[in-house]
């Protein structure tokens, strides 16, 4: 058996799950998202548990076994409590600003940089715009969106300057030897 599919998913007291076939939906406090999970599987939910049972151990329903019950349980963690990716920008004069929801990136370039937010996903700038936060409730598209962001301008070796992962680590190469004598 898989280790991670055969794991229950406890339903937090204000989420609900709703089981049409293969698609999933999932309503909590933070909103609701639905999402079509593969037909091999079979999804059941009891007194406020969801089971994920794979219908013989070929392998690629144990490849599936796992997936389907994490992206279920990704959803039920979002619309509970939801997702958040931090951002650094380091360099002098970069910077991030929100106008209305759009975050308005200065990176070193001749003109600003404006990212629109996808739908459920907020921006929130702090520390003089130098940090930056990426809430949403689907796991995969804050994700998406801050690799995006990272892309814009990623961090080079020998300063450290650009957009980073708040919890990245960039390797720092040496810069040039001096002329020897």
């Amino acid at each position: 058996m898989s280790r991670i599919g055969k794991m229950p998913i406890t339903l937090p007291a204000k989420v609900q799950v709703t089981i049409n076939g293969n698609e999933v939906s999932v309503k909590g406090p933070k909103g609701q998202l639905t999402a079509a999970m593969p037909s091999e599987m079979i999804i059941n939910q009891e007194d406020g548990i969801v089971h994920v049972v794979r219908p013989s151990d070929g392998r690629k329903h144990r490849e599936l076994h796992g997936l389907t019950r994490a992206l279920i349980n990704n959803m039920v963690n979002g619309v509970n409590t939801g997702y958040r990716k931090t951002l650094n920008i380091e360099g002098v004069g970069y910077r991030g600003e929100l106008k209305g929801k759009t975050l308005v990136m200065y990176l070193g370039f001749s003109h600003p940089i404006e990212v629109e937010p996808p739908q459920d996903v907020s921006f929130v700038v702090e520390e003089r715009g130098t940090l930056i936060h990426i809430d949403g409730i689907d796991r995969q598209v804050v994700g998406q969106v801050a690799a995006d962001i990272r892309n814009l301008r990623p961090p080079e070796p020998y300063k450290g300057k650009g957009v980073r992962y708040s919890d990245e680590t960039i390797r720092r190469k040496a810069g040039k030897a001096g002329k020897g004598k």
